[in-house]
């Protein structure tokens, strides 16, 4: 492993870490992602996947836990404490990010229950879907074109290492799903069918539509069947990130009781 100590704001790699932390799709085009804090970092090494570098604060290098954290990346940059605040993208920075390598090269495997994004737009909706994806059993993400950047670091700080557990798809069309091969699945509050009623097919695939425009007619015309999920409150609809939870879950436990 290689040790470099950085002092100098305008270092290259300090940029580039700078662009990936600032700019939610800058992974795409610099093919690394930028993960700040121990949890995401811990979550990565947890889950095998390989770290190009390591940075952390000269006080993280003096810490034992934190160090040795970053001894598993094939090179560590330890920064004053000043400096590491120009690559965090949090109000209160952390004291060690990776920098791990982005290929985008994963591709839809059919037969897999799976979740598809329409063109969702908040990435805190995002990565809790994530997150209950990876706690639910729901190995397989597929983002139509549209949604949130997957590996923004938005999104990765709202998914709380759920990412390293899953298979993420971008840049999708509709049509791409018709290599899935499992029925996909809407909700809607004028279906007939309450969720918790019907035997829901398994494996299967979730759609989870815009916030505010819900799923694109193109998707819901390629849906098996369509949902309700009982609102005794009397609220319109629910949030999107609440609504994949309790979708996953019914997935999850019908499952179970077979």
């Amino acid at each position: 492993m290689t040790l470099l100590h950085i002092t100098s704001k305008d270092n290259p790699v300090l940029q580039r870490l700078r662009k990936l932390s600032q700019d939610g799709g800058a992974y795409r085009k610099l093919g690394s992602v930028w993960l700040e804090g121990d949890h995401l970092v811990r979550a990565c090494l947890q889950r095998g996947f390989p770290v190009t570098q390591a940075v952390l604060t000269e006080a993280a290098a003096a810490d034992p836990a934190l160090r040795a954290l970053a001894e598993a990346a094939l090179r560590m940059l330890v920064v004053p404490t000043a400096l590491f605040k120009t690559i965090s993208g949090l109000e209160s920075p952390a004291q060690i990010g990776f920098e791990v390598p982005h290929d985008g090269g994963q591709v839809l495997t059919s037969g897999l229950d799976s979740i598809v994004l329409d063109r969702l737009q908040d990435a805190g909706n995002v990565g809790t879907i994530l997150r209950s994806a990876a706690a639910l059993g729901f190995r397989q993400i597929l983002a139509l074109k549209g949604t949130a950047a997957l590996w923004s670091p938005k999104v990765l700080r709202a998914g709380m290492g759920a990412h390293f557990g899953l298979r993420l798809i971008e840049g999708l069309a509709p049509a791409d799903l018709d290599r899935l091969g499992v029925p996909l699945i809407a909700t809607s509050s004028h279906a007939d069918a309450q969720i918790h009623r019907i035997a829901l097919p398994q494996p299967c695939a979730w759609v989870m539509g815009h916030e505010g425009q819900g799923v694109q007619g193109e998707l819901m015309q390629r849906c098996a069947l369509t949902v309700g999920i009982p609102q005794p409150g009397g609220e319109e609809s629910l949030n999107v990130g609440a609504a994949a939870a309790i979708c996953l879950y019914e997935s999850a436990r019908q499952r179970a009781s077979e």
